[in-house]
């Protein structure tokens, strides 16, 4: 019998596998993690491993996404529109989520945690700027999406070089008032 990857006991092994992973990445740089150090942290086989992750490297953007997407309070986010305590809310997650991430992931993934970072703030401020601007054309919204996605990252990056010297709400919120009122009203 199959089961569904909604079942109950899935969903638990399927947590467990990412609980083991980010212990062992407490103890050890991601590139010397191997499966077999999950599998046997999780008290799990092999084929258990696959039947959820299709290898260690999907396994680390799974884990990732999940931890991003709490940071970010996905539901939270899903009714309100994008006002100033939106995009702070948003980059103190997004900084939180980078600080937690510097003693665990080490330079060689942060391409893969861009990514992650920009794909999720991307799929949020679309959704947002959806119900806010159900008018608007499709392709505007999505492109509006991904110049803010990659601009909320790319500040998180200029704060963290700053050595986090402004608290991030204050930092962000002198770019605020450019990015909800474009910049040939100011």
């Amino acid at each position: 019998m199959t089961e569904s990857k909604s079942d109950p006991r899935v969903l638990r092994t399927r947590k467990l596998i990412m609980d083991s992973f980010i212990e062992l990445s407490g103890k050890k740089e991601f590139k010397d993690i191997t499966i077999k150090d999950i599998t046997t942290e999780a008290m799990i086989n092999r084929a258990t491993f696959y039947y959820h992750f299709e290898d260690i490297h999907n396994l680390l953007e799974k884990v990732l996404s999940e931890v991003l997407l709490v940071n970010l309070n996905y539901e939270f986010y899903q009714n309100d529109e994008l006002n100033e305590e939106v995009f702070v809310s948003i980059f103190e997650a997004v900084t939180n989520f980078q600080k937690s991430l510097s003693s665990r992931c080490h330079r060689g993934y942060e391409d893969t945690i861009a990514r992650i970072i920009r794909e999720q703030l991307e799929i949020i401020f679309y959704k947002m700027l959806l119900k806010q601007h159900k008018a608007e054309k499709d392709e505007a919204l999505k492109l509006t999406a991904v110049l803010l996605s990659w601009g909320i990252y790319g500040v998180s990056v200029e704060w963290r070089r700053n050595s986090h010297k402004t608290p991030p709400e204050e930092f962000i919120k002198l770019a605020i008032p450019y990015i909800r009122t474009g910049i040939d009203r100011m």
